[in-house]
């Protein structure tokens, strides 16, 4: 049986201002990655959104950024690695606290942003998230792009990492993501981002708006949880796996010997 985690970027609201529908998202995905306070969210909003997520039996995940609340983390900070690592370690450490209170744990990292887009092809960024979460908690999972930087930082220090597709983005023929400032960056037809899930999770592939098939590796699938029409996309991706006998399941509870592909553990 074919097995796919999907995750969704939550916690993403501030203050008294709301992002995103997270009490439609949650019953749809399996993993979150919940903002950490730096590039959204904050303490109460954090608080909330991992009630919901222990609510749905969702796994928990931190979604750590730039400290860019102005750009929501989408701009690349003049950051050196050190103050990266630390930045990360402090971000983990937030929701950790969260999750421990309400008697759970973290189960995988996601960077936010500007900051996951440069760990993909910068190996200093990468290897300071993942010698944050390594100092942290070595079992977490860090979840990026497939053969990028962030995969061989994992290796280095000795982390498990999960391959991560878009659902809701268009992809460059090398295999990055599509800038948003490009028409068609943005895939917001649910048909059609549940076209491109199918295709990710049976064939590893993924077509790019010129009608390029390049490799797709993945462990688990994302949709962006401030895009318009997240929730219907979601149902969309969901009910199209599930109708053709992919079991959805966090990374975490998959059955190795039935996964799409094993989680490479270093």
């Amino acid at each position: 049986m074919l097995q796919i985690d999907l995750n969704c970027d939550l916690g993403e609201s501030f203050g008294a201002y709301t992002l995103g529908n997270d009490a439609a998202i949650m019953p749809r995905i399996t993993s979150a990655n919940i903002a950490c306070g730096f590039h959204a969210g904050d303490p109460q909003v954090i608080a909330r959104t991992i009630r919901l997520a222990i609510q749905h039996g969702v796994a928990l995940g931190a979604h750590p950024g730039f400290p860019d609340r102005v750009g929501f983390g989408r701009r690349a900070l003049d950051a050196t690695p050190d103050e990266i690592e630390n930045d990360v370690l402090y971000q983990i450490g937030a929701l950790g606290a969260f999750a421990r209170v309400e008697g759970t744990t973290l189960a995988h990292v996601k960077p936010h942003g500007a900051l996951y887009n440069l760990a993909a092809t910068r190996p200093p960024i990468a290897n300071a998230i993942a010698r944050a979460i390594a100092r942290f908690d070595a079992n977490l999972v860090l979840v990026g792009q497939p053969g990028s930087a962030m995969e061989n930082a994992a290796r280095e220090h000795h982390i498990r990492f999960a391959r991560e597709g878009f659902a809701d983005r268009a992809y460059n023929r090398d295999g990055t993501l599509r800038s948003r400032r490009e028409p068609g960056a943005l895939i917001d037809d649910p048909r059609r981002a549940a076209e491109q899930a199918l295709q990710m999770v049976r064939a590893q592939t993924v077509t790019t708006p010129e009608g390029e098939t390049i490799a797709m590796p993945v462990d688990t699938l994302c949709v962006h949880g401030d895009s318009p029409g997240a929730a219907e996309v979601l149902r969309a991706v969901r009910d199209v796996l599930e109708r053709n006998g992919i079991h959805v399941a966090a990374l975490g509870n998959r059955a190795t010997s039935q996964s799409v592909s094993q989680l490479t553990d270093y």
